[in-house]
């Protein structure tokens, strides 16, 4: 039986990966012990589970039937070790988590280093970047997303709560510019515009009506860096759409003011996704119980009155 193992992991990660290369970059393996791995497991099935070219590998007819087959055989083992580990309760192996950047480095990443901590036998892979990684594809067990999440039938999710934006500024700007009294103040004032391709969010405030006013606000500073944005509003370049995480321990150095009352802030969804599974593993459920204790008094509104 154990023979009969060998080689079906690094199989599937080719097949899922779409080549042997990256493949190899998620075992961490060589280009060419996956493609040696494979050719022993043909060798062995008699059938030829990939069309090789110089330039790519596709899978063959057989190799997608035995693909389908071994995930079946591979999710019973999984959910056999799942149940195991969750008997135990002790978490470790690698746990590989995806995080927006600034958002990871500010509120993911100290839970996570907490929890690793508390578990001496806990691998943490932690990928902080603002593309939306798949999942399963890439092969994460967990991401903590902000906004709106789209619908998907493989994926699993849990709110965790909900952080503010708000638009603010440096005392010292204020003084020198005068303090808008309504979002209708805010046209002579100097805005720091997060810019990158494709992305063309306008700032928004909340109404009398429990409605969200979108603003458009003139800008001459443009950056795609949220840490770069908050850092130029703290300088006194102009005033910054922030999220109040971010901002609050400006605020509390003195270092950034709230512009409106911060009861106009506007709320965005923060959720965490993983692949869902019948069962999760000690790591993934203790990382999902970690986030879910702490990230929402990370992100909790600090002050619901005027600015």
């Amino acid at each position: 039986m154990s023979d009969r193992l060998k080689g079906i992991e690094v199989f599937v990660q080719a097949v899922e990966a779409g080549g042997f290369a990256r493949a190899a970059e998620r075992l961490h393996l060589s280009r060419s012990a996956v493609g040696k791995t494979i050719a022993r497991l043909e060798q062995r099935l008699g059938v030829r589970l990939f069309h090789r070219t110089t330039r790519r590998q596709s899978v063959t007819e057989e190799g997608q039937a035995f693909y389908e087959r071994c995930l079946r055989a591979l999710a019973e083992l999984e959910a056999a070790e799942a149940a195991l580990d969750g008997g135990r309760g002790a978490p470790s192996g690698r746990l590989r988590v995806s995080a927006s950047t600034l958002f990871g480095r500010h509120c993911v990443a100290p839970v996570l280093l907490a929890l690793q901590e508390r578990h001496p036998k806990l691998e943490l892979e932690l990928s902080l970047g603002d593309r939306i990684v798949d999942l399963v594809e890439e092969g994460f067990d967990l991401a903590v997303r902000l906004g709106a999440l789209p619908d998907s039938a493989s994926l699993t999710t849990r709110r965790l709560g909900r952080y503010q934006m708000a638009i603010w500024a440096a005392p010292a700007y204020l003084a020198a510019h005068g303090r808008p009294a309504g979002p209708e103040d805010l046209a002579g004032h100097r805005g720091i515009v997060y810019a990158r391709p494709g992305y063309d969010l306008p700032w928004q405030v909340g109404d009398a009506g429990g409605g969200v006013r979108e603003l458009r606000i003139a800008s001459r500073l443009r950056l795609d860096d949220v840490q770069a944005i908050a850092d130029a509003a703290a300088a006194g370049a102009g005033l910054a759409w922030l999220p109040c995480w971010l901002a609050v321990p400006l605020m509390q150095a003195g270092k950034l003011e709230p512009v409106l009352d911060l009861r106009q802030a506007v709320g965005s969804d923060t959720h965490l996704v993983w692949p869902r599974n019948r069962y999760l593993p000690a790591k993934t459920r203790a990382a999902i119980d970690a986030l879910a204790a702490e990230i929402p008094r990370l992100i909790a509104q600090p002050a619901k009155g005027g600015s």
